[in-house]
Formats: structure tokens, C-alpha cells, sequence
């Protein structure tokens, strides 16, 4: 986020774009129902009528995968009617004309065509959003789960930036992070482009400082993405892998595809807290502590680096994940000793600028948001205040490319996957909770009432869902939720494991994320 979740009770509009936020982040959706009744606008889209939507200035039910040309419709608004800060954009952007030129080209009535809503609510969206002082915007999946993903964030981006919302409190461009310390991974390098605090793998200069901090050599070639790897040890030129707290024999598209990847590999070792699906397959399972069994830490989505404290000794085996790993190390040569994760800390703090003033000390009572890179720093509340970080603002020219697997004749319905209130993920935890396995014990499949007259298909029947690399079967619930010709199934079941449907067809061009939200399915009835 370039903003801070606490300042969502002070901002003037709120856009939601692709995020189920009162299901999937429970507690930010409390700070926003109260700036909204403090007077703030609201603006949802998102293909589902998710609770928010109730209580939307404007609510618009998009067709999955039409993010970007909605974003483009309502910026030809601001456009065409002056409405973007001019000022702004003088003094902290570049390439604004080349972005412009691109948007002419999304008058309300072409964006509406495409997304299949009323040009009307576009018009209006663009106005609200574009007159408000401070206006901020908050999406998840249902924007970067895409082909078209990146594009969807940089028309986000694109945006903020048209109306001056970027260094700017209780405005900005704020991804909400979809588990607790996604954040903190990525911030210390669990991706294949980066060290810790995104330093580039290819950049000499950057390899020779870690080779030089952690005495190894290292490879300045950047890796594969998940979905890369998969496809990889499917054709066999992946051999070993090694998986931790991840679940992608539930989690990851194209089941069937995931299942032919693991089995071929030589060697599949799988730590985690308990015998997930995947762990299954593993040759060894390495047993974790879970995060009330170790002391360390946890960055939010806000940037925010908290302390975790042990509340309980490590169950049976089990051991910290930087006790595993630091294991392991020793085993292959590496002679570091660690004594505590604050001495992590202090090495983490040495190497990634944002981290150079967090210390275990400094965050005991409260934690700190990066950038934070010296000792003095009080953290970062929002980002780009003085300046846009990398110098300029940069508009991208983004064209509108439609999701790789349309609806057809054959396939006539589009699928698109989410979460729900009382999972998590893929349930390795909250399915072992009594409590919620009553209040959700089960998947289905939302259907509008129009569909499911014209198929004959009743609430509560068992329906299967075909698409061109599976099947599953599910129960339907009838629900005005979703629009005509648009299906839901929450992702999280393993007994209806709805990524069986599910593609890596054409991942995006630059995450190397796979489409999950728009799938194509026919759909068949079974009965009672």
C-alpha cells in the first residue's frame, strides 16, 4: 500500500476495484464503513455483488477481465472534461501525451460495451472519483489474477496519477495483501527478480554486495515464477523442489497439471504445519512451527514490521522455519549461527536499505513502517510525499486485451474463483475449525437466477462444471450476486477443488501470474 490503513477513515472517496473486502479483509472493510459514514464516497467494481456494493454512491458489475477498459472509460471522462490536476501532472509525471492519445480511444459508450454496464454509472464514477480531494484505491486479485494483470495495475496507477492521488494522505494506490505476511516475503526476496528490499538479481553490482554480506556465490540469473516451475518439472527439466507453507495442489491452476508436475519430480520436500494435499507428495515432510510457536516478525500490507512472540513451545518435532533452514545450511556448508531471530534482523537490517532502521527494539511496543533506513527514521506513514520515488510519475499507454479463454458456443459461461469470509486460503488451518466448518462446511457454485431458470437447474441441486481440462461437481446456490452467463466458486475446497477448471494457458507477460479469474465452462445437471 502507498498509504496506511488508518487513513482510510479520513479519505473522501474510496474506490474499490476486484476485492471482496468485508470477506477477504475483514478488518480494513471496518475502517472503510466508517469513513463512509463520516461522509466519504463510495465506488465498487467487481463482477460479484459483494457487500460493499450495498453501499456504493456507484456500483458497477463488470464482466470478469474488463478492469482496464472500465479504468480507460472513466479516465476519457476526466479527460475529456478537464477534470485531471493539471499542475500535478506537470511538475511529477512524464509521458502523459502518449497515455492520452491511447485513452481517446475509450469513450464511456465503447468502456460500457466491453464491460457490459451502463455508460451512465462509468460517467459517474470518473466525476466522483476525479472531484474528490483525496481518493484512494484499494483492489486485490480479482485486478492482478489476469493475463492483463500488470496492466491492470498500471491503469490503476495511471489513475492515481491523472488526479494527483499519489503523495498525497489518505489517497494513494493500495494493494491489499492477501495473507498476513505476503508483504514481509517479498520484502526479503521470495521472488525470482529480487534480494531482499527488491534489489535486482541481474544488476552485478547488487550480487557482488550479497556475495559479499553472506560470503557465497551467487547466481545472477533471475528464477522461475510458480507457475514457470511447474511447467518446467512437468517436462521434466525441474528435479528438485522444495515447498514451504504453500498448498498448490488446491491453490494453483490446472490441477490435473500441478499433479503431473509434482510426480515428476526426483525429489519433492514439502515444510509445513500439518499433511496438506501436497505434502502428500512429498519425499519429505519438514514439520513447522506455527507462528504462536517462535518469536520473529510479520510486515503487513500497510509496510508495517511488527514483532511475533512465542506464546507456546513448538509442538512434537516441529521447529521454527529459520531453525529448518538455517539446519539446512550448515548441512550444505554454509557456517552461519544464528541464536535468535533478532540477529536476523540485524543482518536483514545491513543489506535492505527500507529495513535499516528496524530494530527488535524499536518495534517492541509498536511497529514500523518502511522505508525506514536509519535508526532516527520514524517510518513511513504514505509513500512518494516529497517526490515520486522514482523520480517521475510515468503514464503507460494501455490498450484493453480480452482475457485468453473467452466464452464459446461450447463453453458458453465464465468461471471466476475467490474467497470467503471463514477460510483461509486452503483451509489447512480453518478447516481443522469446528466452528467454521459449520458455518461453511462445504463449496458451491453462485448461479443467477435467469441462468439457472433457463437450465432448469434448482438451489441446492448438484451440478457439474466442465471445463477444457476437468470437471468437478458442486452445489448450486441461486443468487442475484453474480450477472447472467457469470459463475462463482470459491477456491478454497479440497473435496470440490475448483482449480481442476482452472488454466495457465497465457500467464501474464511480466508477473508470470496465471488468469484464475476468468475461465470458460459449460455446465451440466445432475440432480438432487
Amino acid at each position: 500500500m502507498t498509504n496506511s490503513i488508518e487513513e482510510t477513515l479520513n479519505t473522501d472517496l474510496i474506490f474499490i476495484i476486484g476485492s471482496n473486502t468485508t470477506e477477504t479483509h475483514p478488518v480494513i472493510s471496518t475502517f472503510m464503513k466508517r469513513a463512509i459514514k463520516r461522509g466519504a464516497k463510495l465506488i465498487v467494481a467487481d463482477p460479484r455483488r459483494i457487500e460493499l456494493s450495498q453501499l456504493a454512491d456507484v456500483y458497477l458489475q463488470i464482466k470478469p477481465g474488463t478492469n482496464v477498459a472500465l479504468l480507460n472509460g472513466m479516465m476519457n471522462v476526466i479527460l475529456e472534461e478537464e477534470l485531471y490536476d493539471k499542475e500535478f501532472i506537470e511538475k511529477n509525471t512524464e509521458n502523459f501525451e502518449a497515455f492520452r492519445e491511447v485513452i481517446k480511444g475509450y469513450t464511456p459508450e465503447v468502456a460500457a460495451q466491453i464491460c457490459n454496464v451502463d455508460k451512465e454509472d462509468i460517467i459517474k464514477a470518473a466525476r466522483l472519483y476525479a472531484r474528490a480531494p483525496k481518493a484512494g484505491i484499494y483492489y486485490t486479485m480479482g485486478v492482478t489474477q489476469h493475463s492483463t494483470g500488470t496492466s491492470g495495475v498500471m491503469s490503476i496507477s495511471n489513475l492515481s496519477l491523472l488526479c494527483g492521488n499519489v503523495g498525497k494522505e489518505s489517497a494513494g494506490v493500495n494493494p491489499l495483501r492477501g495473507q498476513n505476511n505476503v508483504q514481509g516475503s517479498t520484502d526479503m526476496g521470495a521472488v525470482p527478480t529480487d534480494y531482499p528490499g527488491y534489489q535486482k538479481v541481474f544488476k552485478p553490482e547488487v550480487k557482488e554486495k550479497f556475495e559479499k554480506a553472506w560470503n557465497a556465490k551467487l547466481s545472477g540469473t533471475v528464477g522461475l515464477t510458480v507457475a514457470e516451475m511447474m511447467k518446467e518439472a512437468e517436462k521434466g527439466n525441474l528435479k528438485f523442489m522444495y515447498i514451504m507453507g504453500e498448498n498448490p495442489m488446491v491453490s494453483d491452476p490446472d490441477i490435473s497439471h500441478v499433479d503431473k508436475a509434482l510426480r515428476s519430480l526426483d525429489f519433492l520436500v514439502v515444510q509445513d504445519l500439518f499433511l496438506t494435499e501436497t505434502a502428500e507428495y512429498a519425499d519429505v515432510v519438514l514439520p513447522a512451527s506455527s507462528f504462536a510457536e517462535k518469536d520473529g516478525t510479520f510486515t503487513n500490507t500497510e509496510r508495517r514490521v511488527q514483532r511475533v512472540r512465542q506464546g507456546i513451545k513448538p509442538v512434537g518435532n516441529s521447529k521454527p522455519d529459520w531453525q529448518i533452514l538455517s539446519d539446512i545450511m550448515k548441512r550444505l556448508g554454509h557456517e552461519k549461527e544464528y541464536s535468535h531471530p533478532s540477529e536476523i534482523m540485524e543482518e536483514i537490517r545491513s543489506v535492505t536499505p527500507q529495513y535499516g532502521g528496524i530494530t527488535y527494539e524499536r518495534i517492541e511496543e509498536e511497529g514500523l513502517q518502511w522505508p525506514c533506513p536509519d535508526l532516527s527514521h520514524p517510518g513511513t506513514k504514505y509513500l512518494h510525499k516529497d517526490r515520486i520515488m522514482r523520480g517521475k510519475g510515468l503514464f503507460m499507454p494501455i490498450d484493453y486485451r480480452e482475457s485468453v479463454e473467452t466464452p464459446d458456443e461450447e463453453y458458453p459461461f465464465i468461471l471466476t474463483t475467490g474467497r470467503l469470509r471463514y477460510h483461509y486460503h486452503t483451509r489447512t488451518l480453518t478447516g481443522r475449525v469446528e466452528g467454521l466448518n459449520k458455518l461453511q462446511p462445504h463449496s458451491f457454485m453462485e448461479i443467477n437466477e435467469a441462468t439457472a431458470s433457463r437450465l432448469g437447474i434448482a438451489d441446492g441441486e448438484k451440478v457439474r462444471v466442465i471445463s477444457r481440462r476437468g470437471e468437478i461437481v458442486v452445489t448450486a446456490r441461486i443468487t442475484d450476486a453474480v450477472d447472467e452467463n457469470v459463475l462463482f466458486i470459491p477456491f478454497h475446497f479440497a473435496d470440490t477443488r475448483v482449480n481442476y477448471l482452472t488454466h495457465t494457458m497465457d500467464l501474464d507477460e511480466y508477473s508470470k501470474i496465471p488468469e484464475l479469474k476468468v475461465t470458460a465452462v459449460k455446465l451440466e445437471r445432475i440432480g438432487s
